[in-house]
């Protein structure tokens, strides 16, 4: 998501790295006595297990380290299923093992012990269930910048009564470094960014993925329940594509695929999910999940694997007829979201759900959907109070917003970033949704903001609804100007609800009946303690001739 402009250079370049072959022989082991101060992690879950994540955490030049990993029915039972895993000083030390022959539908937890007897914290996991299913409850989740505050929406979110799954729909981590995008929250926090420069090499990319992993909140999340996750920009580079990204240079950052393969590296060491599927390459992690007869889940990927260039402006004030090259640019036929074979590969999934008589397909997917025209704020806040929200503003954006208002009025939407900048695409999607006779229920993150929209294809019929979760921590434009959600749902057929002010999650509880979600919002993330609340509750029925209502 764009927020801020390109920074500069980097002082500091790091080569880029070879990923790691899965299943290479790994060395002998040779520490005995391990830490673990990242907690432990599950992911991925299935009918009959999930994959289980841990680090162990190790003198330095220590070699490989034999972890037994456990599973138990309770926190203090015997386990029912063991095993060894081994955390590789190749893999920085993380480890993966994916727990098998476990019942559906059932709550386990799980630890890990290293050959000293020092013992992991416990964590929790459900597999997914077979059959009828009356209620699931998943969690909703993106945009987490370290150094934006505190991770007060992980802690709330740990504490809930149930909790299914925690989707998260990317930029887990950020690049930048110390001077860049928070640093004022982060300097009064303590919660300046590891390495402190911005992160190139694969040694940076791990630095900022443990930094994140030794939040105690983020640790009780990851121990509440899997994680099904996907990647944003943020994990490599800001507005990435796939051959590049806003904030990569090659000039002064080497090349674009030894940065990508290196953060690619990085995540899958670092994060509970599974390897892709062979021969698909890394940046193919879509793949798809089955909660009984309720739902089916299909994680999708917009950034890595077939994106096209965004279309965007080269400065921050752009004169008319760079305003019509980029909506040209915009409108081209050709331009790329998921690439034929996902699409493909999505029809199919969603295909069978409806075959199966499920009533809800979830689409797990970064960015907003939904058209969404950028607000004329002169016309909809007065001149008068228009230009006295300009006063308070920092330098900056008061220099660009009234570049960024023109260009609304010519037709630029809120984010070229989004589905918004990929119109053609969209319409694809929504065609490949009526072919598959589904109206599925679209869930978004990146923007920073919480959305409920009704998503209208070209011609005018419900396509689809979205629900988009709002960031942990990262900063919005309800920074710079409060109440901005309001005027842009205000003036927009399919946003419904959106809010740019809080910052928290999504809580979706879906039943056979309709699909029920409150956009849960914390008093705070520079503090605690903290209050809790729910910002708006929204339904959407399986009626698919209708949308989303107040709940």
């Amino acid at each position: 998501m764009t927020m801020i402009g390109r920074r500069g250079a980097l002082a500091l370049i790091g080569g880029g790295a070879g990923m790691l072959v899965p299943g290479a022989a790994a060395t002998a082991a040779t520490a005995r006595t391990a830490r673990f101060d990242h907690g432990v992690a599950s992911g991925d879950p299935a009918t009959d297990g999930a994959v289980l994540w841990t680090r162990a955490t190790v003198d330095t030049g220590a070699g490989d380290v034999a972890l037994d990993w456990h599973v138990a029915e309770a926190p203090d039972a015997r386990p029912c299923r063991s095993g060894r895993v081994t955390a590789r000083a190749a893999a920085d030390h993380t480890a993966k093992v994916e727990a098998t022959g476990l019942a559906p539908g059932r709550d386990y937890h799980f630890w890990f012990t290293a050959p000293d007897g020092t013992r992991s914290p416990v964590g929790r996991f459900r597999t997914l269930p077979r059959g009828k299913v009356d209620r699931l409850v998943i969690a909703i989740a993106s945009c987490q910048l370290y150094p934006g505050g505190l991770f007060n929406a992980y802690a709330d979110m740990a504490a809930l009564p149930q909790l299914d799954a925690v989707l998260h729909l990317g930029d887990y981590i950020y690049e930048y470094g110390a001077d860049g995008y928070g640093a004022d929250i982060g300097r009064t926090l303590g919660r300046l960014p590891d390495p402190p420069h911005e992160i190139v090499a694969l040694d940076d990319y791990r630095r900022r993925h443990a930094q994140v992993k030794s939040d105690p909140d983020m640790q009780a999340a990851h121990a509440r329940a899997a994680f099904i996750c996907v990647w944003d920009d943020h994990e490599v580079a800001n507005d990435d594509w796939v051959g590049g990204a806003e904030n990569h240079d090659p000039v002064t950052e080497g090349d674009w695929s030894a940065r990508k393969a290196a953060a690619m590296q990085a995540y899958f060491e670092w994060m509970p999910i599974r390897e892709t599927r062979r021969g698909l390459g890394r940046e193919a992690i879509y793949r798809s999940f089955e909660f009984g007869d309720l739902a089916t889940l299909a994680m999708v990927e917009t950034r890595l694997l077939a994106r096209s260039q965004q279309a965007a402006f080269k400065g921050d004030a752009p004169d008319p007829d760079e305003v019509a090259a980029v909506l040209a640019t915009r409108a081209r036929p050709d331009r790329e979201m998921l690439g034929a074979g996902q699409q493909r590969w999505l029809e199919q999934v969603l295909s069978r759900s409806v075959a199966a008589g499920k009533p809800w397909q979830l689409l797990g997917n970064q960015v907003v959907m939904a058209r969404v025209a950028g607000p004329d704020l002169p016309v909809l806040m007065g001149r008068e109070r228009y230009e006295a929200a300009l006063t308070t503003m920092p330098a900056s954006f008061r220099q660009r917003l009234p570049a960024l208002v023109a260009g609304y009025r010519a037709g630029v939407p809120f984010s070229l970033d989004s589905w918004d900048g990929y119109p053609a695409a969209r319409e694809r999607l929504y065609a490949a949704f009526a072919r598959a006779g589904s109206r599925p229920v679209v869930l978004s993150g990146d923007s920073h903001a919480a959305w409920s929209n009704d998503l209208y294809d070209a011609g005018g019929r419900l396509a689809a609804v979205e629900f988009g979760c709002t960031a942990i921590t990262s900063p919005s434009y309800g920074a710079l100007l409060p109440g901005i959600g309001k005027l842009v749902a205000e003036t927009n057929r399919e946003v419904l609800f959106c809010d740019q002010d809080h910052k928290g999650y999504s809580l979706l509880t879906l039943t056979p009946d309709a699909v029920v979600t409150e956009h849960v919002a914390v008093s705070s993330v520079m503090a605690k303690p903290f209050t809790r609340t729910v910002a708006a509750r929204h339904r959407v029925t399986t009626d698919r001739s209708k949308g989303i209502v107040t709940a």
